[in-house]
């Protein structure tokens, strides 16, 4: 039997599970409907596994961008965690096209005395940052910055990614052919622990839909080391909106190196505010009937 697993991604802290859950299936349906098409399975056999409070923000009640300066600011934070923190950023910011002399000039222009070095513990290079991508993609800085410490604590804190694991797994049965969507931090989620299933033999997975994916960023990929296709997925698509800044990089062999290659979509035309959103996806016309496909396959 078929089960459809959807995995989330940030910023569903003290939400109601049932509700989210709702929110994506209608979006889904959208698509579907788009298609001529309906839901071709019960709500029974859709699993909705939710982390949003293992991974909660850091700044709760406060408005994305100063919860950006907080986190990415990296209070009490490792040197290993501002390395790590500051080589996501700049990361990013380089893939959208902006040079470290961009970001040198906007420094100096909001903090002229700042000789610090560059990094997360330097609030007035992070800041800069912000202003640069928020001037080149209004709104971007912030959800980079969160995305960008997000991805980070999962990658990098055992008891975080071990707990999210966990329930997520739950979501599966091995008796079962488990149908996978998953969107932003919740596709490193989801290749993370198929990779671990692969290894455990006897699951299966006939196809992976990842949306809104950061996993074409480098150094995400060098915190997850080898990068394969994980044996027991068959079928990868990937989608994304090409104005997505979380999703800067497509899946394609030139930034997710696999064997078989994902199916790559780079043309899905998101049209939340952020470009980033769920729903923006769900109800792309590709993306539900590749979803449709594979729950009746």
């Amino acid at each position: 039997m078929k089960r459809l697993i959807l995995i989330h991604g940030r910023s569903q802290e003290d939400k109601d599970a049932v509700e989210l859950k709702k929110t994506w299936l209608d979006a889904l349906r959208k698509g579907l409907a788009a298609n001529g098409l309906t839901l071709p399975i019960d709500e029974e056999r859709i699993r909705f596994p939710y982390y949003g409070d293992t991974l909660r923000d850091l700044c709760e009640g406060v408005p994305p961008e100063q919860a950006a300066k907080i986190v990415v600011r990296g209070a009490g934070a490792s040197a290993d965690d501002q390395q790590q923190i500051a080589t996501l950023l700049r990361d990013y910011y380089t893939s959208l096209g902006i040079t470290d002399a961009q970001i040198e000039a906007e420094l100096k222009a909001v903090e002229p005395t700042n000789v610090r070095e560059r990094g997360p513990q330097n609030w007035g290079w992070v800041e800069a940052i912000i202003r640069v991508i928020d001037r080149k993609v209004p709104g971007a800085g912030a959800l980079i910055a969160l995305v960008t410490n997000d991805v980070h604590q999962y990658l990098t804190k055992d008891t975080v990614r071990l707990r999210i694991e966990k329930g997520v797994k739950e979501a599966f049965d091995p008796a079962d052919e488990n149908i996978v969507v998953s969107h932003s931090l919740g596709t490193i989620v989801a290749y993370t622990l198929l990779r671990k299933l692969s290894k455990e033999g006897g699951w299966r997975v006939p196809t992976l839909v990842t949306v809104g994916s950061p996993l074409g960023i480098h150094s995400i990929q060098d915190s997850l080391g080898a990068i394969v296709h994980p044996a027991c997925v068959g079928e990868w698509f990937n989608a994304s909106d090409p104005n997505d800044v979380v999703a800067l990089n497509p899946l394609t062999p030139k930034y997710f190196n696999v064997t078989p290659a994902i199916i790559d979509k780079r043309d899905v035309k998101n049209w939340t505010p952020n470009k980033h959103g769920i729903i923006g996806y769900l109800d792309d016309k590709e993306v539900a009937k590749r979803i449709y496909d594979a729950l009746v396959r």
